[in-house]
């Protein structure tokens, strides 16, 4: 599903050249500091000793094999925009709207969805010559994409009884389970819309939703699903399969969702409260955390570090 905001002539691609003035230019150094701040600010924040000793308490085979299970999981989530680019038709090569995502994708993991799936995005491709509303479309189905798939697999596990919640929770397992059911007719109820759905285009307040075809939305269900089970595994992995995958993938997906709601940049503290409520009982807090704070350096916190070098290379060709 995408949206259009508003309306465009096309051209080849929705890609144009048009030179940017003075101000433009102004502004994208502004935002440039901007985002060099926020990087300032995230790395502040890290306690740089506990990552390390957390590292070292991980045998070296299993941080590699994690390490390359985080490379999979992001050229993964790379493809999100392929699958824009093939349903908008725009011109940028393959390698660049793969670059471009998975910029955005470190910087959303580190800084939060306004800086990283929508700011740095839609700016990386304004600087490519894409015009609105091509990069909102994009934006859009990469953000249904991402979704659809979590919705799956999380009915899935939910239905199936994968999650046990801890007493004091305020969700029973009936809960979970009935969410669980929601989550699959919603998924149910996009895959219909893009199959018989009558017409491709809806006004709704003001914005145009544009439904993908059946073929798109397998597609975004397929890559989705990959990145989640992929996620997955690296925890598994770095908790030593300690616990069964489906229930390490289970805790992940409620852990997901809980720092989408809570509006924590990364999901601070968010992500770790989750796993040792749900794990820690079992495995002990000391292991969940140590085996978290090593995710977060391999999934998070190196990424943003290639992720910002390409950003502001990418900046300073688009400067020259």
């Amino acid at each position: 599903m995408a949206t259009r905001l508003e309306a465009a002539e096309p051209r080849a691609g929705g890609v144009t050249a048009a030179r940017r003035p003075a101000w433009g230019r102004w502004l994208g150094a502004f935002f440039a500091v901007a985002v060099l701040a926020l990087l300032v600010w995230a790395a502040r924040s890290v306690d740089w000793a506990q990552v390390m000793t957390a590292l070292s308490q991980v045998p070296p085979a299993t941080l590699l094999l994690a390490a390359l299970l985080c490379v999979v999981s992001h050229l993964i989530y790379s493809t999100y925009d392929l699958v824009g680019k093939r349903w908008t038709g725009h011109a940028l090569p393959v390698r660049r709207v793969m670059l471009i995502t998975f910029i955005s994708y470190a910087f959303n993991l580190n800084l939060g969805s306004l800086v990283g799936a929508f700011a740095i995005r839609l700016r990386l491709y304004a600087r490519e010559g894409l015009r609105q509303p091509v990069p909102t479309q994009v934006l859009a189905l990469s953000l249904s994409t991402n979704w659809l798939g979590y919705g799956v697999l999380a009915g899935g596990l939910f239905l199936g009884g994968w999650l046990e919640p801890p007493p004091q929770w305020p969700v029973s397992k009936a809960a979970l389970q009935g969410l669980g059911g929601l989550m699959w007719l919603l998924a149910a109820g996009y895959l219909a819309l893009c199959t018989w759905a009558p017409r491709r285009e809806y006004l709704i307040r003001g914005h145009e939703i544009v439904l993908p075809s059946l073929r798109l939305a397998g597609l975004q269900l397929l890559v989705s699903a990959a990145n989640w089970l992929t996620i997955g595994l690296i925890v598994h992995v770095l908790l030593r399969e300690a616990v069964p995958y489906g229930h390490t993938l289970a805790v992940l997906l409620v852990a997901a969702v809980a720092g989408v709601v809570a509006h924590v940049p990364a999901g601070l503290g968010v992500l770790e409260a989750v796993f040792v409520a749900l794990l820690g009982p079992s495995l002990g807090a000391s292991t969940v955390l140590a085996a978290l704070i090593a995710y977060r350096a391999l999934y998070y916190l190196i990424p943003l570090v290639v992720a910002a070098g390409a950003y502001f290379v990418l900046e300073a060709k688009a400067r020259r």
